[in-house]
């Protein structure tokens, strides 16, 4: 979770006196236009950018327990608690599908690659349930922009953490994998109690798979609730400056 977050880029803020919190079990769609902070606010749940006030916390499981300070943790103990698959990521060459999704296992590695003896399992999980095991053995480099936005969701999901941050994931995905990586998204939720963040452009998309959404405008949140409640004709008509029509699918 986050509270009371200011974030700022070369001193300019950009998000000021925003939070939400994600829940085991609960996916958390951020909606809003380019500009309103969407983005930069997940990343500050993944720690890639560090706040200039407010707080990040992961709670633990107990019940009552007073959860960590997220900043505070040691970056191996984090990675092993939140994943994020972001917007623009490098395509390393010379290496396979396989290698790529294996890098989502380095938390779980030792300083000189000790044993990982649940990495084989989690590995082939995740590429059996991102539908990219048949181009194991090819070469990243070798892959379509959707083929290879499904390999680093592999990758995130071979990481095995209890929170999933996800930016803008259906991008470069045709309408096939854009529907089934949303259904995969509940079933991480509904099925394995992830807690999922996931920005989205999409407000048909974000309607369909979020319990919760968070809609920001100019660095702060405008509403947050269920998408019932919150995506109402009149808000979205101001937040986007264009005349937005709701209606409920019978």
């Amino acid at each position: 979770s986050g509270a009371g977050l200011r974030l700022s880029y070369d001193r300019t803020t950009v998000v000021d006196g925003a939070g939400l919190e994600l829940r085991r079990g609960a996916v958390t769609a951020l909606l809003g236009p380019n500009g309103s902070g969407k983005s930069t606010l997940l990343r500050s749940l993944a720690r890639l950018h560090r706040p200039d006030a407010g707080t990040v916390r992961l709670t633990d499981d107990e019940p009552g327990g007073a959860g960590h300070d997220a900043l505070a943790l040691h970056p191996k103990d984090f990675a092993r608690r939140v994943t994020l698959l972001s917007q623009s990521r490098p395509t390393p060459s010379g290496v396979t599908v396989r290698d790529v999704v294996a890098y989502g296992r380095h938390p779980y590695r030792g300083r000189f690659r000790s044993a990982d003896p649940d990495g084989p399992r989690a590995i082939a999980h995740a590429m059996e349930v991102t539908g990219v095991t048949a181009m194991a053995e090819r070469g990243v480099d070798e892959l379509s922009g959707g083929e290879l936005q499904r390999v680093w969701l592999a990758t995130c999901l071979a990481q095995d953490t209890g929170v999933l941050l996800l930016d803008e994931p259906t991008t470069y995905l045709d309408l096939r994998y854009q529907v089934e990586l949303l259904d995969l998204v509940r079933d991480l939720a509904g099925v394995h109690q992830v807690a999922v963040g996931v920005v989205l452009h999409d407000l048909n998309q974000a309607a369909a798979v979020a319990d919760h959404v968070v809609v920001l405008h100019a660095g702060a949140v405008r509403a947050s609730g269920p998408a019932d409640e919150v995506l109402t004709s009149e808000l979205l008509t101001d937040v986007y400056g264009i005349h937005v029509d709701v209606y409920t699918h019978p």
